[in-house]
Parts: structure tokens; sequence; C-alpha cells
């Protein structure tokens, strides 16, 4: 979508938003547990992670559809916890995008206008320049069913944009999408989000969408953050095993301590193999490394740096090559091998296959 009508166009306001200390509890279950993070003004913030994981409690907390039940969330310098939905400073795109369908798409853009008690003419002219903003102006007397999924979606960020707030929240906005039209839509709505300066938090539990889209991804699990980075850093650099396998393209490898090699410290696997992390560990403490699968050699290595396997799966990616690898108390280690590199040397499943990589590709994990 090119966006003529963003250019000089800026939200009248932005401002950080801050959680400190956040607990949700539903009963006897905590779906959200201690969560602090601040996210700047103008940041695309993605909050990244499977399902129950607390990710959706946390947006909707931030919103305002759900009570804290501890601590603060805070918009600029205002705790809003006791603040309803529409005194926060935020909107929210659901997932579902929520269209009323009996309504053209003016007053679906102009409807919380309408609640407020806007005039009808000065909120017809705001929700058509909203529609114009997002280049569905020429539909604007159609109604939601009238539309393809995209266009309904560019209605709903109309309908969320028009009160003019400091930060647009978003749940699982391109799940309904098909894959060809989700590739489109990030791309819209990065440059949309830029250009209206305002900060976008996303909640997806997509790897691919987030590092797409975020300046600052955020990966929880059992309603906690495990880490809060630039995708760059969370990928290159995840800070745990969970972050290491959630993101994908990573080998983990965890054991036990042995002894001292040099810089390196030996630990053990289950399976009785040894490997070597540079780091310093005393005997029996855990140590768990990761190795991204593309950093991985098809070739024998120095001692702690490599294994033999076993062939247990063979996957084509088109560019790449998957091929996972099994060991004792090694399942499913993966490869990713250029689609001409393996095709050069085949391998088929039951192959044995030795393993190498360097030590400078080696991740330690807290």
């Amino acid at each position: 979508m090119e966006t003529p009508f963003l250019e000089g166009y800026r939200m009248s306001k932005a401002a950080d938003i801050e959680l400190a200390l956040v607990t949700k509890r539903y009963g006897t279950t905590t779906a959200v547990d201690g969560v602090s993070l601040k996210i700047k003004a103008g940041t695309y913030c993605c909050l990244l992670g499977p399902s129950g994981c607390g990710k959706t409690s946390t947006l909707r907390m931030i919103a305002g559809h759900e009570t804290v039940s501890d601590g603060d969330i805070l918009l600029g310098n205002t705790v809003v916890n006791d603040l309803p939905p529409a005194r926060r400073g935020t909107a929210m795109m659901f997932q579902s995008y929520a269209l009323f369908p009996h309504l053209d798409l003016v007053d679906n853009v102009a409807f919380s206008l309408k609640m407020k008690g806007v005039d009808k003419a000065e909120r017809r002219e705001k929700a058509l320049a909203m529609l114009k903003l997002m280049e569905m102006d020429v539909y604007a007397a159609r109604r939601p069913a009238q539309l393809s999924g995209g266009q309904q979606q560019r209605v709903a960020l109309a309908r969320a944009l028009i009160t003019d707030p400091q930060a647009l929240l978003l749940d699982e906005p391109l799940s309904a999408l098909d894959p060809f039209l989700k590739v489109r839509m990030r791309a819209e709505l990065k440059k949309l989000q830029a250009g209206l300066g305002i900060s976008f938090i996303h909640v997806t539990h997509s790897q691919e969408e987030a590092m797409a889209l975020a300046d600052l991804v955020v990966v929880m699990n059992g309603g906690r953050i495990e880490q809060a980075a630039h995708p760059r850093e969370v990928f290159n650099r995840p800070a745990t095993a969970f972050v290491a396998r959630f993101m994908g393209e990573h080998d983990v490898i965890e054991g036990r301590a042995t002894g001292r090699a040099g810089d390196d410290t030996r630990f053990e696997v289950p399976g009785g193999a040894v490997f070597a992390a540079p780091t310093a560990a005393d005997n029996g403490a855990p140590v768990a490394i990761a190795i991204r699968a593309d950093k991985i050699r098809l070739a024998e290595g120095e001692a702690g740096y490599g294994f033999t396997g076993l062939v247990s799966a063979v996957e084509y990616r088109g560019a790449t090559v998957q091929v996972s690898v099994s060991a004792p108390g090694l399942e499913d280690f993966s490869v990713s091998l250029d689609e001409a590199d393996f095709f050069r040397t085949p391998l088929a499943v039951g192959d044995a296959v030795p393993l190498s990589w360097s030590r400078e590709h080696v991740h330690v994990l807290a």
C-alpha cells in the first residue's frame, strides 16, 4: 500500500508505556507474573510466545479490558490501572476486526466519535479523512461484507486510529489472512507505524511476523518475560534455552560441567557425550549452549565442538534443506544446509554423519 497521505501526517501525541511488576490472576491461576517492561514512544513492539504464555492478557491489561491484580501500568507519567479503555489514550484493534455488519465504512470508523457525542458532520468528515489515509475512501459507502480481508483490516485500523491514540494495540491482527496477504500487510503495518510515529503493541505467536515488524521483541513464557530486545539480538543472542528453541533455527545442548580445558568448560549431556562451552562453570553446575543451525558443518571438528549422529529426517525448504540428526542425549539436532550443497552430496534417513561448529558460533545461555 502506497501511503502518500502519511507524508507530513503524525498523530498528535505519543508516550512511553511502562509495566511495573504487573500481575494478572484468574482465580488461583497466574496468567501474568510480575512483568516489568518499558516501551518507548514510537516503538513497534511485538509480544511473542506460545498459547497461554500471558501475551494477550498483558495486552488486554494495557488496553483496560482486563483489570490488573498487582503492579502498575503507566502511559507517560500517568498510572492508568483504574481508567476505562476510552480514557487511557490507547486504541485496540481486535483479532476479529469487530466491524458492524449493518453500518457502512464511514459509520463504522466514526462509531467511537458518535459515542463521545461528536457532531455528525464533524465525525463523518474525520472518518472520511481516516479512510482516505488508509486509501479506503472510494469504498466509503460499502459495508464490511463487501470487502476483502485486507480491506476490512484497513477499516479496523482506521476506526482504531480515529481517536488519535498514544498507542495502538493489535491482537493477532494478521492471523485471519492468507499467507500471501500476511506478507503484504506486514509491510503496510510497519510503514503505517513509522509514518504515524506512535507505538504499536502487537500480539503474535509467529516468530517470522515478530522479526519482520518489531523494533522490540518481547518473548514470553509461563506469564513471564524471557527476553526483551531488538529482533536481531533475540535471534543471535537468545537469553535462555526457551528463547533459543522458540525462535527456531538454533540447536540447544544442555548438560553439567565436568571440568576445565583451557578457556572452556567441558560439560556432559545425559547420553554421555562431552561438549565445550566458552565460559567458566563449577563442576556439576548446569551448562547450556545454543548454535545456529546454519553455522553447523558436515565435517569432523575438534573435541567438544561436534559429534557424529544418525540422520532422522530430511526436509526440503526450497533455498535450504533441514537435516535432523539424533545421537544419545541429542534428539532432533537440526542442520540447515544450502540447497546446492545438500544435493551435491545428498543424505538419507539412517546415514551416519559427522557434525561440527566453531567456538565463535557457540552462544552460552543463561
